[in-house]
């Protein structure tokens, strides 16, 4: 049955019913039910009316399955849009909290995670940032930069402390300090490995990317070690006996973020104050800069 010849069935139904109900008022009026059919005309009226009424909702009854349908729709589509508001709100709250209560710190890390850091390098879209005094993982670390460097284009930083510099005696008696002096780092030497490193990496890549790795070294008292890319930081300490690749990470996730902005100003301090070295010839560069 089409929509036209429904839609034309419900008007004359309509009518039928409303004319009924006319025509029975004025007939009991003047009195003609009782000379037509004494006794009997009014329920056969009835019936017919009823009948009427039966016929129109028969016809409705489709549409009316689909208004069912239409609402539980309505009530799925309230279900799902409460389900997102109410993600959204969790969401809000979690960062908001984030912020105001833990500083940004979102994990911490019993030993440096290379296999999330990785991760961290090759989703990398705006920079990543190396503080050390040395990097002694440089070897796991050397693909993901080089991914980060040509194939994302992102500029990689690296700053280490400059091999001459006498912080590195003194952290060489920090590491020796409650260890025995046969596991003694030789410092100076394990930073000029790294930059022999970083070299090695510099000259792997092609010649339009490697402006993309810069490399500087600082003559300062190193206070943190820092991982960073884009808005997530790996932050350790120079501890006593240990390497900060060996000691707990703060991970920190936001620019934004009290302990991310603090940080982020210790970047800049160290990158302000360090003196760029030149990976075709770094060590001729480093005999070049003056402590």
């Amino acid at each position: 049955m089409n929509s036209e010849f429904r839609y034309r069935a419900e008007r004359v139904a309509l009518a039928l019913m409303a004319t009924s109900g006319v025509v029975v008022l004025l007939a009991d009026l003047f009195g003609w039910l009782d000379a037509l059919a004494p006794g009997g005309a009014l329920p056969k009226v009835t019936l017919l009316i009823l009948s009427t009424v039966t016929v129109f909702l028969l016809l409705e009854i489709d549409r009316l399955r689909k208004l069912d349908d239409v609402q539980a729709q309505v009530t799925a589509l309230d279900a799902n849009i409460e389900a997102h508001l109410s993600k959204l709100d969790i969401d809000s709250v979690a960062q908001q909290l984030k912020q105001e209560h833990y500083s940004g710190v979102v994990k911490v890390h019993r030993r440096f995670p290379e296999d999330e850091f990785t991760e961290f390098v090759h989703g990398a879209g705006e920079e990543v940032v190396i503080l050390q005094t040395w990097i002694p993982n440089l070897e796991h670390l050397e693909s993901a930069l080089k991914k980060a460097i040509v194939d994302r284009q992102v500029p990689v930083r690296i700053m280490l402390l400059h091999p001459a510099s006498p912080v590195a005696g003194l952290r060489d008696e920090a590491l020796t300090a409650v260890r025995d002096r046969a596991l003694a780092v030789d410092v100076r030497a394990s930073v000029e490995r790294c930059l022999a490193g970083l070299a090695e990496l510099y000259l792997a890549i092609r010649e339009e990317s490697r402006p993309r790795l810069q490399v500087r070294v600082y003559n300062s008292l190193p206070s943190i070690a820092v991982f960073k890319v884009d808005g997530h930081f790996l932050v350790s300490s120079f501890l006593h006996g240990q390497l900060a690749i060996d000691s707990t990470q703060t991970e920190i996730d936001g620019d934004d973020t009290v302990m991310g902005a603090e940080v982020r100003k210790e970047l800049d301090t160290l990158w302000r104050i360090g003196s760029d070295v030149d990976l075709r010839a770094w060590r001729d560069s480093i005999r070049n800069i003056n402590l």
